[in-house]
């Protein structure tokens, strides 16, 4: 494995780079509170079959850095999305497969949506990762709103200085909470927990969750590519949902797929058994075996 800093319009992005320089691209997208150390059974042996697998750092993680003191901390769809697109232009990358979840899923997803010719296949976990920001307004099932209490927490004042007081944890409890068939151990958490020491994590956390519900405004240089993400973009590229039923955030019904209408490719769900929400480090092996049938459906 060798560490990269990729040079994109607005960072220094840290990105983590296994293989040959040759390989069909695989780029595997991290979410919130995790890091690329998600993947790290999933990327080595990726890496073996011959992919060149790039694991980036999301902005406001690990040692990947703003270019500017002046650039919005903005942690929207849209950022998330163009960091990913920038990211294949510096490393002149025509045609990737992404995989992700959470923050990155959503990353994978705006791509997949609105440059479907960069992107070979898509492994998303917990399917359509696109927000509906105009339809956050709609108050959901109770048994569901109070699984989102550290999204309105971060909505508050007193929320950004817990955050900023004790990072670990509260991703720690995030962990627990989201995934709790899954023992990690105190090891495993921090060689993560290290990613949340960036000095834009705060920031660009709290900006992520005040977005999606209309609360702030996003950056003004992404008005259009918001707009357009509002349009809730079908997703043509072939894809592969991965969805855990032990998910302690987005409980799922074993019966009914409710994000199969926006893909208009091929499309397969897959409901991985007593799998959390950090799909591909508690089911690493499910992931690696998505992964694998993508590029063997997409080979040419």
């Amino acid at each position: 494995m060798e560490l990269l800093t990729v040079r994109t319009d607005l960072l220094d992005l840290a990105c983590e780079a296994h293989g040959p320089a040759g390989g069909p691209v695989v780029v595997l997208l991290h979410g919130f509170p995790y890091d690329p150390r998600c993947y790290d059974e999933v990327a080595p042996p990726l890496a073996a079959d011959g992919c060149r697998v790039l694991v980036p750092y999301l902005r406001g993680y690990g040692a990947t850095r703003f270019l500017s003191a002046a650039t919005p901390r903005s942690g929207e769809q849209a950022a998330l999305g163009l960091d990913l697109l920038q990211l294949l232009d510096a490393l002149r990358i025509p045609r990737a497969l992404l995989a992700g979840y959470d923050w990155g899923g959503r990353a994978a997803c705006v791509v997949s949506a609105l440059w479907p010719e960069r992107v070979r296949g898509l492994v998303s976990c917990s399917g359509y990762n696109i927000q509906d920001i105009a339809g956050s307004v709609k108050p959901a099932a109770p048994e569901q709103e109070h699984r989102l209490w550290y999204q309105y927490y971060l909505n508050t004042e007193r929320g950004r200085a817990g955050l900023t007081a004790d990072r670990r944890a509260f991703a720690r409890l995030l962990w627990t909470l989201w995934s709790p068939a899954w023992s990690f151990d105190d090891a495993t958490f921090e060689r993560t927990a290290a990613s949340f020491d960036n000095p834009d994590f705060v920031d660009v956390v709290v900006h992520s969750y005040r977005h999606r519900f209309g609360y702030v405004a996003g950056d003004p240089a992404l008005l259009d590519l918001e707009a357009r993400l509002q349009a809730q973009p079908e997703i043509t590229v072939p894809a592969i949902n991965l969805e855990g039923d032990a998910d302690g955030i987005s409980p799922i019904s074993l019966t009914e797929d409710g994000d199969a209408k926006h893909f208009r490719g091929p499309y397969e769900r897959r409901v991985l058994s007593r799998v959390g929400h950090d799909v591909p480090q508690e089911a690493p092996l499910a992931t690696l075996t998505a992964i694998r049938d993508l590029l063997k459906a997409t080979a040419r």
